[in-house]
């Protein structure tokens, strides 16, 4: 079971994961090993509630196929129970990512004070820089 919050999880029967060789350096171990983790989640056969599939249905996000799996490759560590663990963690924040509402932005205005003070600094900062120049007579 993957714990998402309170009352929401993914079962582990709706995760895939497979053991692939991991790409890079490594020498001999990287051609004789399957390290690496690929796990593939797809979102539209899940038991997630209505609200997290929609949501990540219009993530952009490049983990996402068009068709709703999500693919994540775990290669980070030398062992694939550490990279598992990866990837579960990684597709935990992902959908837990999508949860979270973004507050609404309410669009400010400078005060009149502020702009004064600002025109005021420019305007000692110019003459400061015209007593720099070379003096004509």
């Amino acid at each position: 079971m993957l714990k998402i919050s309170l009352n929401v999880s993914v079962p582990d029967d709706e995760i895939q994961l497979s053991a692939i060789r991991a790409q890079g350096a490594g020498g001999q171990n990287v051609n004789k090993v399957s390290s690496a983790v690929h796990l593939r989640f797809d979102v539209n056969a899940s038991s997630l509630p209505d609200f997290y599939k929609q949501r990540l249905a219009v993530l952009q996000d490049r983990r996402i196929s068009k068709e709703g799996v999500i693919v994540i490759k775990a290669r980070k560590f030398r062992t694939r129970e550490k990279n598992r663990e990866d990837a579960l963690q990684r597709l935990q924040e992902l959908i837990k990512g999508v949860a979270v509402v973004q507050k609404a932005r309410r669009p400010t205005k400078a005060t009149k004070g502020s702009k004064i003070r600002r025109l005021d600094s420019k305007t000692r900062r110019g003459k400061t820089k015209e007593l720099r120049g070379k003096i004509s007579e």
